[in-house]
C-alpha cells in the first residue's frame, strides 16, 4: 500500500487510515478478523477515539504485539482541561500502551467548539500537558459538518496543530463555498506543513427517514465496488492529502482497500461518483 508523509511528523503513513469507529460495536473476534484484514493491507495507521463504543478496548489486545509497528491515534471529545486529561489516560489504559502518536481535539466542527477547547482550561492544555509528559506526541483536531474546514483554518492560526482530519468528498466538492473553504485549508496546512486527512470520502449521503440502516456508520456508504474505487481514487487524487479514513463499518474494509489497490483517474472517479443517485452531503441532517 502507497505510504504518504504526515506533514513536519514525518511519519510515512498508509494512504488507508484504519477508522476504528467500526470496532465499537463488534465482539472481539470480529475485531481481530479486521484488524488482521488491515495489517495484512499494509495498513500502518489506526484512528480511534474514547468515543467510539469499545473501539480503544477491542484495539488495546494487540498494542503489545504491534505498538512498535504502527502510528496510533485517538481522540477526545472533552472539552474541560480535567475532564480531557481523565478521558486521555483511560484511553491509554484501554489501548495497553504508554503513549499514543497523535490525541486530537475531536469533532471541533464549528467556532463555538473551537472557542471551548482553546479557552483558558479547556482540552487544549489537557493535550499540551499530556505531549510535555510524553503521554501524546502530537496534536491534532477532527470535526464534521460544513464549517469544519473553515474552522480548521482558524483552529491553525490560533495553535499549530501537527494534523488536521477534515471531510472531503464528491458531493462536498460540489458545493462552490465549500470547496473554497477546504481550499483555504489546503493552503494554511501548507503553510504550516501539517499532515491532512480526510474523513466521509465513500459516503454517499444521510440514511433516507425509516430505511434500514445496514451499515453501522451513521449515514449511507457507498457500497458498490466500482463506486468506492471512484471515490477512493478521487480522494487521494487530492494536493495535500496523507491518507483517508476507513468507513465506521469492519464489513466495507475490504472493498476500500481493493479501491486503494485499483485506482483510476481521479477526474473519471469524480465523474462516476458524481452520477450516483441521490448522491448528497451526509450533514444536511447529521444525527
Amino acid at each position: 500500500m502507497e505510504r504518504r508523509r504526515l506533514g513536519r511528523l514525518g511519519h510515512r503513513s498508509s494512504v488507508l487510515i484504519y477508522g476504528a469507529a467500526g470496532l465499537g460495536e463488534v465482539d472481539q473476534d470480529t475485531a481481530d478478523r479486521s484488524i488482521q484484514e488491515a495489517l495484512d493491507a499494509g495498513i500502518n495507521h489506526f484512528d480511534v477515539a474514547a468515543s467510539y463504543g469499545e473501539a480503544e478496548s477491542r484495539l488495546g489486545p494487540w498494542m503489545p504485539r504491534i505498538r512498535g509497528d504502527v502510528f496510533l491515534a485517538t481522540k477526545t471529545t472533552e472539552r474541560g482541561r480535567d475532564s480531557a486529561w481523565k478521558e486521555i489516560n483511560e484511553s491509554l489504559e484501554k489501548l495497553q500502551t504508554d503513549h499514543v502518536d497523535l490525541l486530537q481535539l475531536h469533532s471541533i466542527g464549528d467556532l463555538a467548539e473551537l472557542d471551548k477547547v482553546t479557552a483558558e482550561g479547556g482540552a487544549l492544555e489537557a493535550a499540551v500537558r499530556a505531549q510535555g509528559e510524553g503521554l501524546v506526541r502530537a496534536i491534532g483536531i477532527t470535526g464534521h459538518g460544513h464549517d469544519a474546514p473553515a474552522t480548521h483554518t482558524a483552529a491553525l492560526s490560533r495553535y499549530p496543530f501537527a494534523t488536521v482530519l477534515t471531510p472531503l468528498n464528491v458531493a462536498l466538492a460540489a458545493n462552490s463555498s465549500y470547496l473554497a473553504s477546504y481550499g483555504s485549508l489546503v493552503e494554511e496546512v501548507q503553510r504550516q506543513d501539517a499532515g491532512l486527512m480526510l474523513i466521509k470520502t465513500v459516503a454517499r449521503r444521510n440514511w433516507p427517514r425509516g430505511s434500514a440502516r445496514r451499515y453501522a456508520t451513521w449515514y449511507e456508504p457507498l457500497d458498490d465496488q466500482g463506486q468506492i474505487t471512484a471515490a477512493v481514487s478521487w480522494a487521494l487524487g487530492q494536493p495535500t492529502v496523507t491518507g483517508i479514513a476507513t468507513p465506521g463499518d469492519v464489513s466495507l474494509l475490504g472493498m476500500v482497500i481493493e479501491a486503494e489497490r485499483s485506482r483510476m483517474d481521479p477526474d473519471a472517479g469524480a465523474e462516476l461518483v458524481g452520477a450516483v443517485a441521490a448522491l448528497s452531503s451526509p450533514f444536511l441532517d447529521t444525527p
